[in-house]
């Protein structure tokens, strides 16, 4: 079941929401935490009914563990077992994911490598199962550091499958869960806490709907052509790239806003998991405000236990570039997703190194004028763009023909159109063809002006418009695990009010969204 489905936003929502309140201001907590269980089951059965026993069975196996880690805490004489119990947890954890996400990668690239033949049936690969393998991960190894002691398993239940982050996140932990819904508070109906939840519903809706599936109209053929062999030149090229830069953006940011304010209407308060990235001026903030609960799980579990940065710097940049490398690896089983990760863990690199050395320049200081700002943000904006190209491609070829063509190896091709508006502007148009440019009457995978309007427009949007949080700010409607505040002014002069006025333009919005969603598509992240 979608989020940006009818079936969703007319049916199962409502009635989960209203049999939730109902039953908690009758039968109490435990009674409606289990119908937030069933409700999220239902919701995840809705896709495929056959990988919810994968789910269950899951759960089950990690919820037994947990309490063995929880039973043998305080027996020093049995460490050796708890720390078995771990392995074993972690270890089984990560064969169900390699097996459903990896097997058929890793025998391809055996027989490439052996000259074989082998041959694996192609393996459906569960929904949602890199995101709540990751979760359950940070359980058990939270609970085997003596974080996690409370083990209700309708509430460990609750933790892993609640609807609104099941598919693609946030990465939840259970530390930050549990005591919430512990809160009884939650089960009472509060008007507010409802217009704040179905605003920012709302807002991701719109993003996902009218921005990301739009804008996906210019990217997809442009990937499509390239990987079935077309010749792509500079500008389409550029135009496809940025148009999947924004595609992914809005289409992230969009669920992102509505898991946590399907969350809200609940009373829960998510991790914050998106907060404006493309204003980052590092790629250091960069993974500091994009999948921010994934870069908090991939720092605390996999790159501090490495050593993180307490061995000096070399085995620094080493770790950096393992934890990037796996990460990418995380995100999808082909060599686009490694080498994506690769690029990132260099940039990091190269990131760290390049403030070592301005703070030597500057005397141990990283201030930066208004323009050096501006500066950063954009080298970082682009190399976070080139990045993407591979993150998207099919193939590694076709990302790499792909990249050629942005630096104009395949030639700078104009339509036919453009030649005589360049000329009236100083002979623009004669110098140009006088420096190789080209002006033909079809240029294919270009939309032209209109691209061009639409991608300056979702520029601006993203590098000067206040985001959601910063819009709803005062109602603190998500947890703020990493003081996103360092990195992006918290602050917005449009500020939410519960006011007949607003009440009126997010109607509004929503019939738009309704009237627009003749088509229904599934969210880019849900393939990870």
């Amino acid at each position: 079941m979608l989020f940006n489905s009818y079936i969703f936003i007319l049916i199962f929502l409502p009635m989960t929401v209203i049999i939730f309140y109902r039953i908690g201001s009758v039968m109490g907590q435990q009674a409606a935490i289990l119908w937030l269980v069933l409700a999220s089951f239902l919701f995840y059965a809705w896709w495929n009914p056959a990988y919810l026993l994968l789910l269950i069975g899951s759960m089950s196996l990690n919820y037994w563990i947990g309490r063995g880690l929880t039973i043998h805490a305080d027996q020093q004489s049995i460490s050796v077992r708890r720390k078995a119990l771990l392995v074993l947890g972690v270890f089984s954890n990560l064969i169900i994911l390699g097996y459903f996400k990896y097997a058929n990668f890793f025998v391809d690239n055996a027989n490439l490598i052996f000259e074989q033949s082998y041959h694996l049936e192609t393996i459906v690969l569960p929904l949602a199962i890199s995101f709540f393998t990751f979760q359950q991960i940070a359980y058990l190894v939270d609970t085997y550091r003596g974080i996690t002691h409370e083990h209700n398993f309708s509430h460990y239940c609750l933790f892993v499958i609640f609807f609104p982050q099941l598919i693609a996140g946030p990465v939840v932990q259970h530390k930050e869960m549990l005591p919430q819904f512990l809160d009884n508070s939650i089960y009472r109906f509060a008007h507010d806490r409802i217009a704040v939840g179905l605003s920012i519903f709302f807002i991701g809706l719109f993003k996902k709907v009218v921005i990301a599936d739009s804008i996906a109209l210019y990217s997809t053929p442009m990937f499509d052509g390239a990987h079935q062999g077309a010749t792509i030149s500079f500008f389409p090229a550029w135009g496809g790239a940025l148009s999947y830069t924004f595609q992914l953006y809005f289409d992230f940011s969009g669920y992102s806003d509505m898991a946590v304010g399907l969350a809200y209407l609940f009373g829960i308060r998510l991790p914050l998991n998106f907060y404006s990235p493309y204003k980052a001026t590092s790629i250091i903030e960069f993974w500091k405000l994009w999948h921010i609960t994934l870069s908090r799980f991939l720092r605390d579990y996999l790159y501090i236990p490495l050593g993180g940065n307490r061995k000096g710097p070399s085995r620094r940049m080493t770790n950096l570039l393992i934890t990037m490398l796996l990460g990418g690896l995380w995100h999808g089983a082909g060599w686009t997703f490694v080498i994506w990760g690769a690029l990132h863990g260099l940039y990091l690199i190269l990131n760290h190194l390049w403030r070592v050395f301005y703070c030597f320049l500057t005397g141990g200081t990283e201030q930066q004028v208004c323009c050096g700002q501006y500066i950063a943000r954009f080298i970082t904006f682009l190399a976070v763009v080139v990045a993407w190209v591979f993150f998207r491609a099919d193939s590694l070829d076709t990302a790499i023909e792909i990249v050629k063509a942005m630096t104009g190896a395949n030639g700078i091709i104009l339509p036919q159109g453009y030649l005589d508006y360049f000329n009236q502007l100083f002979s623009l148009g004669n110098v140009l063809q006088s420096i190789g440019w080209r002006f033909e009457l079809n240029v294919g995978y270009f939309g032209g002006i209109n691209q061009i309007l639409l991608l300056t427009l979702l520029l601006i949007i993203v590098w000067f418009l206040p985001n959601t949080y910063q819009i709803l700010g005062k109602y603190s409607p998500a947890i703020d695990s990493t003081s996103v505040s360092k990195f992006a002014n918290a602050s917005s002069v449009i500020q939410w009010q519960p006011r007949p006025v607003v009440a009126l333009a997010f109607s509004l919005l929503f019939f738009v969204i309704i009237f627009k969603m003749d088509s229904t598509s599934e969210f880019l992240y849900f393939q990870f």
